[in-house]
């Protein structure tokens, strides 16, 4: 408090508020080459789903990283050495996608991404915090989907040089796609299961275990679909059968 905010908490009281701490959900990745479904595109991390479920222990992080890395570059070299030559990209994309991204640049009427930003803070708070209700959560996608369309004119005065705002815009517009599809996620689980606590649903489902919601870009929307949860592999159900058995030590040694 002292370093960042100049503020003797000795002496002074402070504000203390609930924020994310990890996200579960992410890009959808194969198991063991971390690839996704662009092309060339592998993740693993936080940004990848899949391997936590509902919730996270604290210390799965540093194993994550360190067994879904070695996965996710794997999978990239062998991508890599599998295809002859650069890929091909559509000039047209590219050049629209500069007009996107440069579109904020120098504007001076417009939205401010500080200002939608913090709005954003608010409506997830208040409508998708550690407790929701479908009610709540409606109103959030309301309210996120008015905020999705002001930050469509967001902008960014000055110039490419060390522009902060510019940066938050590009931010801001990934976080609005990400809040709403974690509400959009929300609203359809209809149950209480890890992080996911719905007061008007507090019964954890056995049908709702089964499958996933994943959520697409489509022309520019957010889509959300059912995915059926994959079946445990073999040698993996088996790892669980022994560490269940009866007299089996930890080790997997007989007692």
């Amino acid at each position: 408090f002292m370093a960042l905010a100049d503020v003797d908490i000795t002496k002074t009281p402070f504000e203390v508020g609930p924020t994310i701490h990890y996200t579960m959900g992410g890009l959808k990745v194969d198991a063991y080459s971390c690839a996704t479904n662009v092309p060339g595109l592998f993740a693993a991390g936080e940004c990848a789903a899949g391997l936590h479920g509902a919730n996270r222990l604290g210390g799965n992080s540093l194993s994550d990283i360190l067994v879904f890395g070695k996965r996710a570059g794997d999978g990239a070299l062998e991508f890599i050495q599998g295809n002859e030559g650069m890929p091909r990209i559509d000039e047209g994309e590219v050049q629209a996608e500069i007009q996107r991204v440069l579109a904020p640049v120098g504007k001076e009427d417009g939205e401010n991404p500080y200002a939608i930003h913090e709005r954003l803070q608010e409506i997830m708070a208040d409508h998708a915090g550690i407790s929701r209700t479908g009610s709540d959560l409606e109103k959030g996608l309301e309210l996120i989907l008015e905020l999705k369309e002001r930050s469509r004119n967001m902008v960014a005065p000055g110039s490419r040089v060390f522009n902060p705002g510019w940066h938050t815009v590009q931010d801001v517009s990934n976080m609005i796609t990400l809040s709403e599809a974690i509400v959009r996620g929300a609203i359809e689980r209809k149950e209480s299961r890890g992080a996911q606590w719905r007061l008007d649903f507090p019964d954890e489902l056995e049908e709702l275990g089964k499958v996933n919601f994943v959520h697409k870009l489509e022309d520019g929307e957010v889509k959300t679909y059912t995915s059926p949860v994959p079946e445990m592999p073999k040698e993996l159900k088996e790892l669980f059968e022994l560490g269940a058995a009866p007299g089996v030590a930890k080790s997997g040694k007989k007692e």
